[in-house]
């Protein structure tokens, strides 16, 4: 075993820390896959915490993702105070918040990502295999306990579904922070659009934008050898291109979502409203689908990755695995099973409440008709809501895509808006379906969820009128009297007129791919429907003033 010993510096907690670097972690194929282990510099076994993933375990966030640790330091100082963030590495664990306190944390680089060998092929089945096979490794060590736990963000949350489904044995539990196990609806293509403007932003600046500089040397972070553009390209897997090649939620995408009921061990599920058109809607479904008996959820607002590293989440996050991975009776069982944070308006959080299950059990649901002519809504406002839009509409060609928004505004006029993951001025929420993908699966379906197929292409007959169910994603909002809800449906992505810059309301999760989207079949004359035998309306979950 190839390794480099570091030492550190500690932070909270009795044990120093040390790090064995690019230590050597076997796969069932031959391949080796490369990690860096932070540990207790301590005789004994301690638990583990893995991340794997492709974005360099040797990259500080400082290089990888300037705008998040600018975010860090000038707004959340209490981060930097608890830490020297020396090793901090972006949506995974600080290891000197964790090792002090006696965990081990191991970050492996996925195959063909950073110092690992092999071909990348990232979301794959064969990187889910790998997944397992470091957890194994990693639950054999001298240093280890026998219990591993994953921890981490958006990448590093979504593969902790699919790992958990193939039941490594030594997996103890997970806690996915903000990570979508829904492949296709919830990550790659909202309500059957392609998420081009992400997937593509997502693919060449985090997954092929390389080499940085190790954290540690200072030299690259893919090691000394280098490729040629052209080895680098035939070495990869095009993650745009075959998303692309699959607009139906085929096998494809099948072997690429976790089957729910393999997951049965303990889980702590975070999801944040900031999570718009990624992450968002899953992360919650997912938590609802597990057959976990000891899962939890929280729903939470501000910023995904500063809300992650903060102190008092930390504790959070330790008090979970410090039950269920070092078997300490610490009291955690008390949590309440989903706790919740209600927006207000000035982007402000009103109160969080708590309850037993997803939807909370006294919500109440409300229908607030169309009127075509009028172009208005009901009136009552709602206190939190986890939205479904039910449409007629039709259109001048055999397809269309519909793009739902959700708006709010003072009596002044002035519209709340709230910090999202990838635009500052988010609206309170947003929807899409693609008409020929309205086919529902009846037995998963609810009044308050449609739950597309997305099995078929069901086109439209133009001109024809069509019943729709679309799901807007969940929000949460506390109106004061005066205040109103506006609906906006397009057929574009909603953009705010006169916005400067790249972000103008829908970030850069836009849906504008002209292969998925070829203009003689999604520029034609699109119409809502209302009035009796067509009524449309938006279905509002609201919950008694508290």
């Amino acid at each position: 075993m190839e390794t480099s010993q570091q030492p550190a510096k500690q932070t909270t907690g009795p044990y120093p820390m040390v790090l064995d670097k690019d230590v050597e972690v076997p796969m069932r194929d031959g391949a080796v896959l490369r990690a860096n282990v932070f540990r207790p510099e301590a005789k004994g076994k301690f638990p583990v915490l893995m991340t794997l993933g492709p974005y360099g375990k040797d990259v500080h966030i400082q290089q990888f993702m300037p705008e998040a640790w600018e975010y860090l330091v000038k707004r959340q100082p209490a981060v930097l105070q608890a830490s020297s963030c020396k090793y901090l590495a972006f949506e995974t664990p600080d290891p000197e918040c964790w090792v002090p306190d006696g965990y081990v944390v191991v970050r492996v680089d996925s195959r063909g990502a950073g110092k690992s060998g092999g071909k990348l092929d990232v979301n794959s089945p064969a990187e889910f295999r790998d997944f397992y096979d470091a957890i194994e490794w990693a639950g054999a060590q001298p240093w280890s306990n026998g219990s591993v736990g994953l921890l981490g963000i958006s990448y590093f949350a979504a593969g902790q579904w699919n790992v958990a489904s193939l039941r490594p044995p030594h997996l103890a539990a997970i806690l996915p922070w903000q990570g979508t196990p829904d492949y296709y609806d919830g990550r790659t293509r909202q309500g059957g659009i392609f998420s081009s403007g992400f997937t593509n932003r997502w693919w060449n600046r985090s997954v092929l934008r390389c080499p940085f500089a190790d954290i540690v040397t200072g030299e690259r972070n893919t090691g000394p050898a280098s490729f040629t553009p052209a080895e680098l390209q035939a070495n990869r897997v095009d993650y745009y291109a075959a998303i692309l090649a699959h607009p139906l939620n085929d096998a494809w995408y099948h072997e690429r979502s976790p089957r729910y009921e393999n997951i049965e061990i303990p889980a702590l599920v975070v999801a944040n409203w900031g999570g718009l058109g990624l992450h968002l809607r899953g992360t919650i479904e997912g938590y609802s689908h597990i057959a976990s008996r000891e899962k939890w959820l929280k729903v939470q607002s501000g910023s995904y990755f500063a809300t992650f590293l903060a102190p008092e989440n930390v504790a959070l996050q330790k008090g979970f695995f410090d039950r269920y991975l070092k078997g300490l009776d610490n009291g955690w069982e008390k949590e309440p099973k989903v706790e919740v944070a209600i927006r207000a308006p000035g982007d402000t959080v009103k109160r969080s409440i708590t309850g037993t299950r997803w939807p909370l059990s006294d919500t109440q649901w409300m229908r607030l008709y169309l009127d075509a002519e009028s172009r208005s809504l009901g009136a009552a406002a709602p206190k939190r809501a986890a939205i479904k839009a039910h449409l007629w509409v039709s259109s001048t060609t055999d397809d269309m895509d519909i793009f739902a928004t959700l708006r709010a505004f003072d009596p002044q006029g002035n519209e709340l808006t709230f910090f999202s993951a990838t635009e500052p001025k988010a609206p309170v929420s947003q929807g899409w379906l693609r008409v020929s993908h309205r086919k529902l699966d009846p037995e998963r379906s609810t009044e308050y969820l449609p739950w597309h197929t997305h099995d078929e292409a069901q086109m439209l007959k133009p001109g024809e009128a069509y019943p729709v169910d679309l799901c807007i994603w969940p929000a949460s909002l506390a109106l004061p009297a005066g205040y109103r809800l506006e609906l906006v449906l397009q057929g574009k992505d909603f953009e705010r007129a006169g916005e400067p810059g790249l972000q103008k309301g829908s970030g850069f999760f836009l849906h504008d791919d002209p292969v998925d989207r070829p203009p003689a079949r999604f520029a034609g004359t699109n119409t809502i429907h209302t009035g009796e035998g067509r009524e449309s309306y938006l279905l509002l979950p609201v919950l008694p003033a508290q």
